[in-house]
């Protein structure tokens, strides 16, 4: 049996959530398909592992959890929203619909939105995939309690690798941000909270070329000494490099990417170059990408899906 919906969101993060809102309140019987990628959440998306959000309207201080479930409650409060805790595994073209399929069932949607996010980008070297998990990780905000009093680094140089030297900070004795870069180019307030933190120390113009360890992560080796030794001590590696754009599902429709493999998008709309495919938040080719402007386009393409749909007859 075939369940038949207007909207379809693959992706139950903030973005594919205020979607779902905001499509129920145009009167569109809508779709979450939401899934793990990892050790990121299928409801709620990566924001449920940013311990502070402060940079989202409405609240001036809070969790990224916190937030998350706020509008995963607010678009599970309209009767027209249903949310699943399935993977899309294929979607093609009906006459005037869509067709996605899911290991539990079968799906028809007048439209359908891409808010599938990322995941996050691995290190490629030798003794990365034998330690992952055994002192790799690539989530400050659910490790960092089993580092305390103990030496871990973070391998990174954006916003995200500096707030994550912060939280480990919280339990670590010491923290070390390793960046290939000049600087580490995180947003000035968390530049300087990582600038005064005794705790945190900050490797410039150098990469890690290899993991060692035995059961266990034990040291990190660098392209270049650090006080006279190229092998650092380490309990423990965090991983904080960017993302990688979920969008094969979209590239299997003819979706058009980016060299990125991002979708490109009409900023405006949300529309894609498919007729009734639209796409919103990390996923796309959108320069800026945080919770506040995904929400804002995922609200924009139910608008453009409502509208899509009305003048299919």
């Amino acid at each position: 049996m075939t369940e038949k919906y207007d909207f379809a969101i693959i992706g139950a993060g903030g973005t594919g959530l205020a979607a779902a809102m905001y499509a129920a309140r145009l009167n569109l019987k809508t779709v979450v398909f939401g899934h793990s990628h990892g050790t990121e959440l299928s409801i709620g998306g990566v924001i449920t592992t940013t311990k502070v959000v402060e940079n989202y309207p409405g609240f001036i201080k809070t969790s990224g959890l916190y937030l998350s479930k706020q509008i995963a409650d607010h678009a599970k409060s309209y009767n027209l929203v249903t949310i699943k805790q399935e993977k899309v595994e294929e979607i093609g073209r009906g006459k005037k619909c869509f067709l996605l399929k899911t290991p539990k069932g079968n799906y028809e949607a007048k439209a359908v939105l891409f808010a599938t996010g990322t995941k996050w980008k691995k290190l490629d070297i030798p003794g990365s995939k034998e330690f992952e998990g055994k002192g790799i990780s690539y989530c400050a905000l659910c490790d960092s309690p089993l580092y305390g009093n103990k030496v871990v680094a973070v391998v990174g140089g954006s916003d995200s690798s500096a707030i994550d030297a912060l939280i480990l900070s919280e339990h670590a004795k010491k923290v070390y941000i390793i960046y290939r870069g000049e600087k580490i180019r995180a947003e000035p307030i968390n530049l300087e909270k990582v600038n005064k933190n005794k705790k945190i120390e900050v490797i410039n113009n150098t990469n890690v070329i290899e993991i060692k360890g035995d059961i266990f992560l034990k040291s990190a080796v660098l392209d270049k000494p650090y006080k006279g030794s190229k092998e650092l001590v380490l309990d423990g590696l965090f991983v904080s490099i960017g993302h990688i754009a979920l969008s094969d599902l979209a590239k299997s429709l003819g979706v058009k990417l980016n060299e990125k493999g991002e979708i490109i998008l009409n900023h405006k709309t949300s529309e894609t170059n498919v007729p009734g495919i639209f796409a919103a938040g990390d996923v796309t080719d959108k320069q800026f990408k945080q919770l506040i402007t995904g929400v804002a386009d995922g609200c924009t393409a139910s608008y453009s899906a409502y509208e899509y749909i009305s003048k299919l007859g």
